[in-house]
């Protein structure tokens, strides 16, 4: 009787173990386009800034000033920022950016320069 209870036992285990796991909600391809919000949070200060993408262009503005960059997207949820007149080194650095889930009207994303390991993360609201 005690070995017919465990086996129950594993079985009810591993039945709650499958059915909790979930998949991550990533809708990328409403998010390609389109105008956004996006907000960052490093070293304890939200920082906050508006941007419209096309296929091939966004253009943000931050503490108002606007920068182009080309877009390139490498699959659905991941991007490859280039800056079109770099005024610095740091800014002739691609940045990549993956959206890592999607709900109705935003995305939860990370993003690097390409080739560092320290990722920022971020979520960007879409406005139309």
């Amino acid at each position: 009787m005690k070995r017919f209870s465990m086996k129950y036992f594993f079985i009810i285990v591993l039945s709650s173990m499958l059915f909790s796991c979930y998949q991550v909600e990533r809708n990328c391809t409403n998010f390609k386009t389109g105008t956004f919000e996006s907000s960052i949070v490093i070293d304890n200060i939200d920082y906050t800034s508006t941007f419209t993408r096309t296929n091939d262009l966004q253009i943000e503005t931050f503490e108002n000033k606007t920068d182009s960059a080309t877009v390139r997207w490498i699959n659905d949820c991941e991007v490859i920022f280039k800056t079109i007149n770099p005024k610095s080194m740091a800014e002739r650095k691609d940045i990549h950016l993956k959206i890592l889930s999607t709900t109705d009207s935003s995305y939860t994303f990370e993003y690097s320069y390409v080739g560092e390991v320290i990722k920022q993360k971020g979520i960007a609201k879409k406005l139309k």
